[in-house]
């Protein structure tokens, strides 16, 4: 490998701190103790920065009294909301690892994250108590404790301070992510990956003092996770929090709280641009949309920017690099890229034979970095199929990068649906539907789709004599799993393309597809 093949950041590199995650968060928030944090924007409840802190030291304070501690594994189930953050940096602060769960999560996958993670404790909300407590059956949680509820309440307990812990080995976050193919698998984050990657994205995503931001994207999900959540608490940007995105309700938030910064996905960017709605809203005050999750055409990046009289750019990130690696800096972006590679950073982009490519060559996008996740959970066999014997981490994403260093997302290798920014494992729905009575053989793939990304397809073959009609199969796959997973289109036909092997060839039913 010629090290002239081997792109470095442009940036220059920056400190990492060897600090506990929550320690580097609010490491500034002294100097803004009393400017609210936090607001719950469907019920006006805030909390500031001081407050944020206080609930954050009193529920540690209480975790650790009963025992919980470094070893230690809590399942989140939340929607966004203040005390999602007041959780997650509690567990962080008594040196345990949080697992982050999807709250339109079905009892039997909570189940499997629960078992898979070996949670013993899960926090939830009303809405999803019923879900919970149904999932706790066969798996390790033994209390469930319910946001609002005396249950949570009593968690509270004194006032402590940060449990020590080896920032490059505590493992603080476990996140599910289906990696590059498969069932979803524990991504092991460690203090010193978020610390790293909080710090790298400091110099790509600057914020000015008093800024407001709105907090759509999910808090269980990466993005929503530390772009958001722990980003803009360690920048000192007031939160408004949404549990999930609708329209006319982001923008009334937009228009009261004077929003700055909106972090969006790309079909809350279409949205945006074509939605006669937004006419009807003050949102001028959004200085910038940054779009994550799924590549933004950068057409419809332009028709939003220029509605809305604001920058909209994007970056690249996944769960397993703690997330972000690339980011537009300021307004210097061009259309469709994901921006430049974060600092102390460095990426190479491979053919299928593993030759490296040059500037503006397409291939695979490698990423090396003190974002690169510490592994998948109980599982060697895909950590070393994702990260190889000199750190290099293979996204699975086909890439170019350009002679300015901007990077371009081209095609995808790996097999994963992104159905609006949320990976869709086409393996776990293939396993699924065989299990239905009339089904002899299935192939699930994404076809492309301007609103939502892809939409998750099947291709089924029924057993000889048995029936069933394309909404027997969307139904039977609507019982098990959470409505991004669902089966949004249906064919019947009377083979699966396969190699000798037996592995999918997914390109024939994309040329079928298209045909």
């Amino acid at each position: 490998m010629s090290a002239s093949h081997v792109f470095a950041s442009p940036l220059p590199d920056v400190e990492l701190p060897e600090t506990p995650l929550t320690e580097y968060t609010f490491r500034k928030a002294s100097a803004y103790g009393d400017r609210v944090a936090m607001i719950d924007g469907a019920s006006g409840r805030s909390f500031t920065f001081d407050e944020l802190i206080d609930q954050i030291e009193r529920l540690s304070g209480g975790l650790q009294a009963r025992g919980f501690g470094p070893g230690s594994t809590l399942g989140l189930m939340a929607p966004n909301m203040p005390e999602y953050a007041v959780v997650f940096h509690a567990v962080a602060m008594a040196g345990g690892t949080v697992t982050t769960i999807n709250p339109t999560y079905g009892a039997d996958e909570v189940r499997f994250q629960l078992n898979d993670a070996g949670a013993t404790l899960l926090v939830t909300v009303p809405m999803f108590a019923e879900t919970a407590k149904a999932a706790m059956a066969d798996s390790p949680a033994e209390e469930l404790v319910v946001i609002g509820e005396d249950s949570y309440d009593g968690l509270f307990g004194e006032r402590a301070s940060q449990v020590p812990v080896d920032v490059h080995e505590s493992i603080v976050v476990l996140p599910y992510s289906s990696g590059t193919t498969g069932l979803p698998k524990g991504v092991m984050l460690s203090h010193y990956n978020l610390v790293s990657n909080l710090s790298q994205s400091d110099g790509m995503l600057p914020y000015e003092d008093g800024e407001v931001a709105l907090a759509v994207l999910p808090f269980f999900h990466i993005y929503g996770m530390q772009v958001l959540m722990n980003g803009l608490l360690a920048a000192g940007v007031t939160i408004v929090t949404m549990p999930r995105f609708e329209m006319e309700a982001g923008l009334s938030l937009i228009q009261e709280h004077g929003v700055t910064q909106f972090f969006a996905v790309p079909p809350i960017v279409l949205g945006l641009a074509k939605s006669p709605v937004v006419d009807q809203y003050d949102v001028s005050t959004i200085r910038k949309i940054f779009s994550g999750a799924a590549p933004l055409g950068g057409d419809l990046a332009q028709e939003a920017a220029d509605r809305l009289g604001c920058d909209v750019v994007q970056g690249y990130g996944m769960t397993e690099l703690s997330p972000i690696s690339h980011a537009t800096v300021g307004s210097d972006f061009k259309s469709g890229s994901n921006g430049v590679t974060a600092p102390n950073t460095f990426c190479r982009v491979v053919d299928d034979e593993g030759n490296d490519l040059g500037v503006d060559g397409e291939g695979e996008l490698w990423i090396k970095g003190p974002q690169v996740m510490k592994g998948y959970l109980n599982n060697d066999e895909a950590t070393e199929a994702t990260i190889d014997s000199e750190g290099w981490l293979h996204t699975g994403d086909v890439a170019r990068i350009d002679a300015d260093g901007h990077m371009f997302i081209v095609d995808r290798v790996k097999e994963l649906i992104k159905y609006n920014g949320f990976q869709v494992p086409p393996a776990e729905l293939e396993a699924l539907i065989v299990t239905h009575p009339a089904v002899a053989d299935v192939a699930v793939i994404g076809v492309p789709d301007v609103g939502a990304g892809e939409l998750p397809k099947a291709f089924v073959v029924l057993k000889p004599g048995e029936e069933a009609s394309a909404e027997d199969i969307q139904s039977f796959v609507a019982e098990h799993v959470a409505s991004y997973k669902h089966i949004r289109l249906v064919e019947f036909t009377d083979e699966i393309p396969k190699s000798a092997s037996g592995k999918i060839l997914r390109r024939f039913l994309r040329d079928q597809t298209k045909a």
